[in-house]
């Protein structure tokens, strides 16, 4: 029950299980094609551009940097956790100037801190070039309320980019790419869409798309660039043979399984960003019940998709953490550097969450209670 790698349903494992195939199989050729075709459904994105790749959800950051930021070009990170700190660290590479926006542990930039921040480099004639959100901060389980931001921006300054890091958002949370005016969203495959490590998934605006095309500089970057990966997706998703770099034919084949279980689960996408709701506040309702807190500083801020809890006073991981694994239960640590030995994380993504069938959040829920209270804690 960590915040991913998820837990994988057996129809996606069995998908997988196939002989060696060549990517430029027909059969695969269709797959992929049609993977991309359900990319654009869970991303709620009808024009977007969809680029499915190898490697992780760090690589759509470098994609994101290295196609539409250019040396000298100024960006406004929200940051919520340590990923705020690693897309500005990434955005730096490639020449971007950032300008980070942070508040406490467990909280997420104020609305009108952001708004100020817009309106005072618009007024410098050189807006930001772009704004980034981490939807979901997976070190602090903290929510960035993306429809409230992107319209800030719409407002403030409407040719700023808006690229989201969905990474442990994307097919859990709510997120309405193209109504809301998104033009990156990413994400990677072992989180809320289920399939083993190994992809990186995102979704391009037709004007960020115009943006990188207009650059003036060549992107620095070969395997990710825009212009090398337009043609291929293209070309699959016309059902035509087509060739860069050879995909990972087994994970695009679970990728597909796995986006077509989600759009036909009850309710469809909608659907599941309601069940992602329903067990997020189960999850923080027993922490409030057991006595404990939770690391984002109020239920709003608070992510849907995993959850970040304090350990009681006087507790450690090495005193909890292994109970719950005797349990049968594996829970991930702290993750921020500053505050790390202080709290746990509790992942609820995917069939974890959404297969009633499987207990798996009651099992977790009283896995934790049964070693908390081995190891000695009480309510006070």
């Amino acid at each position: 029950m960590i915040p991913g790698p998820v837990e994988i349903d057996p129809l996606v494992q069995n998908s997988m299980s196939t002989a060696a195939t060549s990517h430029i199989d027909p059969t695969f050729i269709e797959t992929f094609g049609k993977a991309i075709e359900l990319t654009r459904k869970v991303f709620l994105a009808p024009t977007g551009q969809p680029f499915i790749l190898a490697g992780s959800g760090t690589l759509t950051w470098d994609m994101t940097a290295a196609n539409l930021i250019e040396p000298g070009d100024k960006v406004l990170v929200v940051n919520t956790g340590i990923f705020g700190d690693w897309f500005a660290e990434c955005i730096e590479v490639y020449g971007g100037k950032c300008t980070s926006l942070r508040a406490e542990f467990g909280d997420r930039p104020s609305f009108d801190a952001i708004t100020e921040a817009l309106k005072n480099e618009v007024k410098t004639g050189t807006p930001f070039k772009m704004i980034t959100l981490t939807h979901v901060d997976t070190s602090t389980s903290v929510l960035v309320d993306v429809e409230k931001v992107s319209a800030i921006v719409k407002k403030e300054s409407p040719n700023t980019l808006i690229a989201v890091d969905g990474v442990c958002s994307i097919g859990a949370e709510i997120l309405r790419q193209e109504e809301w005016g998104v033009d990156v969203a990413m994400t990677a495959s072992q989180k809320a869409l289920g399939v083993p490590p190994g992809l990186a998934v995102m979704v391009v605006s037709q004007r960020a798309l115009k943006v990188a095309a207009e650059r003036k500089s060549p992107p620095a970057i070969y395997f990710g660039s825009f212009k090398k990966w337009l043609p291929i997706m293209a070309k699959y998703e016309a059902r035509q043979v087509s060739y860069f770099a050879t995909p990972p034919v087994q994970l695009i084949i679970a990728l597909k399984t796995s986006l077509e279980q989600l759009l036909a689960s009850p309710g469809g996408i909608e659907g599941r960003f309601k069940k992602h709701a329903e067990i997020s506040e189960k999850v923080k309702s027993f922490v409030k019940d057991l006595g404990l807190k939770i690391v984002p500083v109020s239920n709003e801020v608070a992510a849907h998709s995993l959850t970040a809890i304090y350990f009681p006073k006087g507790f450690t991981a090495p005193q909890v953490l292994p109970k719950v694994v005797a349990r049968g239960v594996v829970l991930a640590g702290g993750l921020h550097p500053k505050f790390a030995a202080e709290y746990f994380r509790v992942g609820h993504m995917n069939i974890s969450a959404c297969d009633d069938h499987l207990k798996h959040i009651d099992t977790t829920l009283n896995a934790i209670k049964d070693a908390l209270t081995e190891a000695g804690y009480s309510k006070a």
